[in-house]
């Protein structure tokens, strides 16, 4: 943690102006934008510190929104998914515009219900260079692609890879009504078992990451 400089204190919390909300070090936040029509940043608070005249001030850690990457948003990109950056910064506090909180990817695709307040992260995000850590990740499907958990999958019952309905000539009301799948490499076998409600979960609340998976 940064060293409080002289005529400064540090606070334990800070109360969102105009809520009850109270914001403590390690929680994330929405900050306003500087241009109205643009979405809210994210950020993470590292520190809470008031000067002599209790002008709050807080250090952050932004997340960055893909699009806002080097490489922009891709197609496996969820909505609302977001990268931790190495990009810190000093804000007013009266920035702060409320909570929220940025779940971990396997935590995110277990959610019942997904709140306007949740967000996810699975990269770590160098701003002046593009890189991300980790650099490669789980791939499914035909098209090899990582998972988005806004995207419909269906498992295979042979091989238990996931598939994109679309990437299997199938439309997505189609795959809701399924059954069972099999894909076309598992299709000559006799013996798969069968079994029902295999899309009820994502490929990561399943921990499907296994040594089969493809790598990206």
């Amino acid at each position: 943690m940064a060293k409080t400089r002289p005529g400064k204190k540090d606070l334990d919390a800070y109360t969102i102006r105009g809520t009850n909300k109270v914001v403590r070090v390690g929680d994330c936040v929405l900050m306003r934008p500087s241009e109205t029509s643009k979405l809210p940043y994210v950020a993470r608070v590292e520190k809470i510190e008031a000067d002599n005249r209790n002008n709050i001030k807080v250090r952050v850690r932004w997340y960055y929104r893909p699009e806002e990457s080097i490489g922009g948003r891709r197609q496996f990109h969820g909505a609302k998914e977001l990268f931790l950056s190495d990009h810190y910064d000093v804000q007013s506090a009266h920035t702060i515009e409320g909570k929220c909180i940025v779940h971990t990817f396997k935590n995110y695709t277990k959610l019942e219900n997904v709140g306007a307040e949740d967000y996810y992260c699975r990269f770590e995000y160098k701003a002046a260079t593009g890189a991300f850590t980790p650099d490669r990740v789980a791939v499914y499907c035909t098209c090899e692609m990582p998972y988005n958990p806004d995207d419909l999958m269906v498992q295979c019952e042979g091989c238990k890879d996931w598939y994109h309905p679309a990437c299997v000539s199938m439309t997505i009301e189609e795959a809701k009504k399924l059954d069972h799948f099999v894909c076309s490499e598992c299709a000559s076998d006799a013996d798969i078992k069968k079994t029902e409600n295999i899309f009820s979960a994502s490929p990561v609340a399943e921990d499907k990451l296994d040594s089969k998976r493809r790598k990206r």
